[in-house]
């Protein structure tokens, strides 16, 4: 024995039992039905509506130019898509998961998008005006067409069916890559302007988790507000950079991610601007245009399913049942039918940026989410007010999501809990899942940036596309391959059944099995009782 030392004591019993698995995510302020207090919450609504402006924004800038559209057109895009988000996501919050999910524009459409407006027959027309809506007419036929797909798989119950399947095993792939799968749009997006998105995610990962432990305090102000207080210092900090002149000597397309004034949309937005259906003329229909857009469609419904599931985690709710899964699908297709209807150029899926700042607020409330919404519909009648709040610069918006994509990535991760991680069946299926989930798109990916199209390269376009996308989407791969392993590779006992965590999940598989169902997903207005879930 060393002199002077002694004999640790031995640990106790349950000191050595490992974290109890919980079906509800602790620690969470205020859980989906209980709602702050209303300055509070107004507050959030806010930050949630400035987190989902990032991509509502990105989408636009890059199709609008290529369709022949200037900043006119770009400023009515952006109000369009924000317009719809917001009836969107009023639409999910009250009649379908009832999560507090916000139900945006997605960058899964762009590939097919772009190859709508690349399609031969607009190369003719001269006037960029004419182009732009003749483009968007075609846009608008493709996504109204590819919006019946959700409808009816969402609607009729066949959805609820394939996720029955689904074991807090097959789920970490799927959730864990609908955070991790989108990297290209964190760092590589920040990098391209160092000097701002750096700052910003640092100083938001200042704010949200050392500022709170040195300062203490009852309130969690810092950590809740920290979008806020982040984006306004570092806006203001790239402001006094544009207006001292460091970007005078610099690259066109420097001046255009880092300068505060280059987006173009303050001045060409209309103070006033309410969107309505068929605002660029009526719709124009392909037939394979149409088939790719569904193909996509169904990409992005397996991408908006674990974002689902991660809202469920982050707003402590239970394990989210297939029927009530089911319906908001269903409700998601509307969404994509408005898109169609009123020309948003891209289709609507679960905001994954949002679903990530649930996690860092710790605010999973409903309400604040369908305050967000009246934010939304709000700033895209007001067009300048809200384009003031566009123009924020990518790579401030870049920096959000290296936290808010990590956050949904962990919350796949945490589905671990229900599983026997010592099982070779486990290791192989989350192993090669989450490999294979990487590295096929890696390969998509790459080979698109090279030459210019996808591996599958054919005289159809809407063929290439509706084998390119998929294979390119990291959840999907993950998901899909998981999903079909953990069920083709299942043995009916009860030994399996426990090491895929299905004993965890058994009573959240219908509505009525768990009494928490009632409390989080039911419809409001009773109309359980006309639409009862299953």
């Amino acid at each position: 024995m060393a002199a002077g030392g002694g004999h640790a004591p031995p640990p106790k019993q349950e000191e050595l039992q490992p974290h109890p698995a919980k079906d509800q995510l602790p620690n969470i302020s205020y859980c989906i039905t209980s709602p702050p207090p209303w300055p509070e919450a107004i507050l959030l609504g806010f930050q949630h509506y400035l987190v989902m402006l990032g991509t509502t924004v990105l989408i636009p800038t890059f199709l609008v130019p290529q369709m022949g559209g200037g900043n006119e057109e770009k400023a009515k895009m952006i109000q369009t898509l924000l317009f719809v988000a917001g009836l969107n996501t009023l639409g999910q919050t009250l009649f379908g998961t009832r999560l507090p999910a916000v139900i945006g524009g997605s960058f899964t459409y762009v590939p097919t998008t772009l190859s709508i407006i690349l399609a031969g027959r607009y190369s003719g027309i001269v006037n960029p005006q004419e182009k732009f809506e003749r483009i968007m007419r075609g846009i608008q036929g493709a996504f109204i067409v590819a919006s019946t797909l959700q409808i009816v798989i969402g609607f009729s119950g066949l959805w609820r069916n394939v996720t029955r399947f689904l074991s807090p095993l097959s789920a970490v792939p799927l959730v864990a890559l609908t955070g991790f799968g989108l990297y290209e749009l964190g760092f590589p997006v920040l990098a391209k302007c160092i000097e701002i998105g750096l700052p910003e995610l640092i100083i938001l990962v200042i704010f949200s988790q050392y500022i709170p432990h040195l300062v203490g305090g009852e309130r969690p102000v810092f950590d809740r507000f920290a979008v806020i207080f982040s984006v306004v210092i570092v806006w203001i900090y790239a402001h006094l950079l544009t207006v001292g002149g460091a970007y005078k000597n610099t690259s066109s397309k420097t001046q255009t991610t880092c300068r505060t004034d280059r987006a173009g949309i303050i001045s060409a937005a209309p103070w006033i601007r309410v969107p309505y259906p068929f605002q660029w003329g009526a719709p124009s229909f392909d037939a394979g245009e149409a088939f790719a857009m569904m193909a996509v469609s169904f990409v992005a419904l397996v991408e908006s399913t674990g974002a689902f599931i991660a809202v469920s985690r982050y707003a402590s709710a239970t394990p989210i049942p297939p029927s009530v899964l089911s319906r908001g699908v269903g409700w998601q297709g509307i969404g994509i039918l408005f898109s169609g209807i009123f020309g948003t150029g891209t289709g609507s899926s679960v905001s994954v940026e949002n679903a990530g700042l649930l996690a860092l607020t710790r605010v999973g409330s409903r309400r604040v989410v369908q305050i967000s919404a009246g934010f939304m519909i709000f700033f895209s009648i007001l067009g300048k007010f809200g384009a003031v709040f566009a123009s924020i610069p990518a790579p401030i918006v870049a920096g959000l999501y290296c936290l808010f994509f990590a956050y949904v990535g962990s919350a796949g991760l945490s589905f671990l809990q229900f599983c026997n991680l010592n099982s070779f069946r486990t290791k192989f299926i989350l192993g090669f899942s989450i490999f294979m989930g990487l590295s096929i798109p890696q390969y998509f990916n790459e080979y698109t940036a090279v030459n210019g199209y996808g591996p599958v390269h054919t005289g159809a376009r809407w063929f290439n596309d509706m084998i390119n996308v998929p294979f390119s989407s990291e959840p999907f791969v993950a998901g899909v391959l998981a999903l079909l392993l953990d069920v083709m590779l299942h043995k009916r006992d009860n030994a399996i059944r426990k090491d895929r965590g299905m004993h965890w999940w058994d009573r959240f598989r219908s509505f009525k099995t768990d009494t928490r169902s009632d409390e989080f997903y039911s419809l409001p207005f009773n109309l359980n009782k006309f639409f009862p879930p299953v």
